[in-house]
């Protein structure tokens, strides 16, 4: 992993989970396949393999760059303004 320029501007502590669960996944009935938790914001969304890519669509909405794996035991990062894990 590496850093990027987008690091330096989260806040620390990183953000509390808004959701135990992505919510857009929850009110369309759907099943998220894996969480990611925004890093900006503490939004959880689903990743690119669910069907509606919430995660993405977070940040293609809001610009918010850096996201973490929020399953049990990962916590990698992707950047993904950098397309690459840091």
């Amino acid at each position: 992993m590496s850093e990027c320029q987008h690091l330096p501007g989260l806040p620390r502590p990183e953000p509390v989970a808004a959701h135990p669960t992505c919510p857009e996944c929850e009110a369309a009935g759907s099943h998220p396949v894996q969480l990611r938790l925004c890093l900006a914001c503490g939004h959880v969304g689903c990743c690119d393999s669910s069907p509606y890519r919430h995660a993405t669509a977070h940040f293609e909405e809001t610009g918010h760059a850096v996201m973490r794996s929020y399953e049990p035991g990962q916590s990698w990062r992707w950047c993904y303004v950098d397309q690459r894990l840091v």
